[in-house]
């Protein structure tokens, strides 16, 4: 959940998933729509989706798996995730490489350093936990973005930046991409009808996702039946299903929701 999404808006939703699915077991059997609507409003729905295929291979391994190369294995587990689990659950020697020990590395380095060769160099393999959890709180507390604190840092005399006086230039900003501006056009279709049309503007509101700007206009409409595979909701159950950001700010303009 903490893919992208900031720890405080994560909380609530950490608790409710973790009160319905307490095991893997129990997110495993759950059917996919009940996964999403607890999820709804984080976000990056693959994520739970993902989630609930490496629920299933746990279940059917019979047990979380114990080897970095088999938690690798697990949907949506990527190099980062699986060194911290394999390390931190399991003790296994494996570095783990996130934004803030890159930036760590970068700056001890001067910029030559790659980023996984070090930190498996720097790696304390008879606590890899620690020596993990250690690099990556220097980053977040003490080597900063911007204006690292130097002074506090336990290694600054080994630090490539500081001697150079870079650390604020180090590691080197990505570009990034070009912002996007893209419009949609979202349709309420809250009752069936003879025929299908596009009926009266509702409104229009704006969503950002990464670098891409949406404009949405959202219109009524309506259908003569629903599409396969579709179904009607009331609007008195519409907390009941999993529902899209921008699903639930199109609604807001017609019925409130």
């Amino acid at each position: 959940m903490l893919q992208q999404t900031r720890v405080a808006a994560v909380i609530p939703y950490y608790e409710r998933f973790l009160k319905r699915f307490p095991d893997p077991a129990a997110l495993a059997g759950a059917p996919e729509d009940e996964v999403l609507t607890l999820w709804s409003g984080l976000g990056y729905y693959s994520r739970a989706r993902n989630l609930q295929k490496a629920a299933r291979r746990i279940v059917a391994l019979g047990a979380f798996p114990r080897t970095h190369d088999e938690i690798r294995e697990l949907a949506g587990v990527g190099a980062y995730t699986a060194a911290a689990v394999a390390s931190i659950a399991f003790g296994l020697p494996h570095a783990v490489v996130d934004g803030n020990v890159r930036r760590v590395i970068a700056r001890i380095t001067g910029g030559l350093g790659e980023s996984q060769i070090f930190a498996d160099m720097l790696l304390d393999r008879r606590n890899p936990s620690r020596s993990n959890q250690a690099l990556m709180e220097l980053g977040a507390v003490v080597c900063v973005p911007r204006d690292p604190k130097c002074g506090e840092c336990p290694i600054a005399a080994q630090c490539e930046a500081r001697k150079a006086g870079t650390q604020n230039d180090l590691p080197g900003k990505r570009a990034k991409p070009a912002t996007i501006h893209l419009k949609r056009n979202l349709l309420l279709i809250n009752q069936p009808f003879e025929g299908a049309s596009v009926g009266a503007r509702l409104g229009e509101f704006r969503h950002a996702i990464t670098h891409r700007n949406y404009l949405f206009t959202v219109h009524e409409a309506r259908v003569r039946v629903a599409p396969k595979g579709f179904r009607w909701v009331s609007c008195k159950d519409i907390d009941e299903i999993s529902l899209a950001t921008t699903a639930k700010k199109g609604l807001r303009c017609s019925i409130g929701v």
